[in-house]
């Protein structure tokens, strides 16, 4: 690009000094000649009267005095009147190499001034050097402008090539880079902005492989007891069925967990929340969660008002409550407590333990991501409260020793005038 913006300058600039040099060069040369003739022809009729000025006076002409005069000029006067008598002073040029200027006058003066046509050929090529020399000037100047403005638009190009390249290669850092050139910064503006949303897309791509991890995690260790538990009673052909039977819901769940992060990733979640039967979640939630407790020699209690409903969606509220249950398994301590009460405006659901609590330095940022008190992912409680947001509903702390948290859904009797819509995780 830089070589062919150079050419392209180099070929304007020859075509300006060829269209502007070659008519002033043929202009010049014709006002040098002229101004030649011109100054021939008033150097002859100068000499006309002084010559009729001497002829009054009757005093002769004297060559010597001519030639000081005129310098470098061939004169030649005649008397016509009285016949060919003739003053001549200079020396003549050779045929061909003279310019001539003649004038007479009333009384039969004949005066011819001539002079050396080399010496105006010279100055003429004096004056065409000095044009060509100032159209050299102007290329050598158009050559140096051009490298100038070719550097500054080749190596702008050069970055933002750099920086798609960049982008193509995964690295999606906005570069920021302005170059003062309006087009550029454009192309420029439109690069980070494109950076910025490649980000955005890894940076939930990730999340979205962090959140499966997590949430798939819950889903497994329920399925692997069960599995265990079918190893462990195949004697038993009532527990095997029980147990296979629990091991498909398992499996089921863990299929609805992988719909719901697809659709968190997404951002496509748009399902309507609809009444659910808060026991029916909660007991098998316990059901499932029971055999590790007591493996850990703990107890998993369910208090509190039965036969509540609420709107949420069976899936995002059943997550919820594996996520507060496995970080009362992992941080807290004693028996964990289920308690379900209704309330004017919500159904609410606390999850409590015995556990030492949560630190005063961790507590008002406990739902952030990546926060965690003892050594955890960080993850569960804010993908918790993103899901019961999604169901219109909402996940707080209210208590912090012991560690309470409580999330709170709307009645089932308000889905005929609220519609909840879920938004993005």
């Amino acid at each position: 690009m830089r070589r062919r913006l150079l050419t392209s300058t180099l070929l304007v600039a020859v075509i300006a000094v060829l269209l502007l040099g070659v008519p002033l060069g043929i202009v010049v040369s014709r006002l040098i000649v002229d101004e030649a003739a011109q100054e021939l022809r008033a150097e002859a009729t100068r000499l006309v009267g002084e010559v009729e000025y001497a002829r009054i006076q009757d005093t002769p002409l004297d060559p010597q005095q001519l030639k000081q005069k005129y310098p470098d000029r061939y004169i030649q006067i005649y008397e016509r009147a009285t016949q060919p008598k003739a003053t001549i002073v200079g020396t003549a040029s050779p045929a061909g190499h003279e310019m001539t200027a003649d004038a007479q006058s009333e009384n039969g003066i004949y005066v011819r001034v001539s002079r050396d046509r080399d010496q105006v050929e010279q100055d003429v090529r004096a004056r065409l050097l000095l044009i060509v020399a100032l159209a050299v000037a102007a290329l050598a100047v158009a050559v140096g402008l051009a490298i100038v403005q070719s550097r500054r638009l080749t190596l702008p190009l050069q970055d933002l090539a750099k920086i798609a390249d960049r982008l193509g290669s995964g690295d999606a850092r906005p570069s920021k880079h302005r170059y003062g050139i309006p087009e550029l910064d454009r192309v420029a503006q439109v690069l980070d902005r494109s950076a910025t949303r490649i980000s955005d897309l890894l940076t939930r791509e990730r999340e979205f492989a962090t959140d499966a991890s997590h949430q798939l995690r819950t889903p497994l260790t329920g399925l692997t007891m069960r599995l265990e538990e079918i190893v462990a009673a195949c004697e038993h052909p009532e527990v095997v069925r029980e147990e296979g039977e629990a091991a498909i819901v398992q499996a089921e769940r863990l299929t609805a967990v992988i719909d719901e992060l697809l659709a968190a990733a997404r951002r496509q979640r748009h399902a309507q929340a609809k009444p659910v039967g808060i026991d029916e979640v909660l007991v098998q939630q316990v059901t499932e969660w029971e055999p590790v407790f007591r493996g850990e020699g703990r107890s998993l209690l369910l208090e509190g008002s039965r036969g509540l409903r609420a709107l949420a969606t069976t899936g995002g509220f059943g997550q919820v409550i594996a996520s507060l249950l496995e970080n009362s398994l992992r941080h807290g301590g004693g028996t964990v407590t289920v308690t379900t009460t209704s309330g004017d405006n919500y159904v609410v659901t606390e999850v409590s333990d015995e556990g030492p609590g949560i630190a005063d330095d961790i507590a008002p940022k406990v739902f952030e991501r990546n926060v965690s008190g003892a050594g955890g992912t960080g993850l569960g409680l804010t993908l918790a409260r993103a899901l019961a947001a999604a169901d219109g509903g909402r996940l707080e702390l209210v208590r912090r020793r012991p560690a309470t948290f409580a999330i709170f859904l709307r009645h089932a009797e308000e889905n005929d005038r609220t519609r909840v819509v879920s938004g993005p995780a």
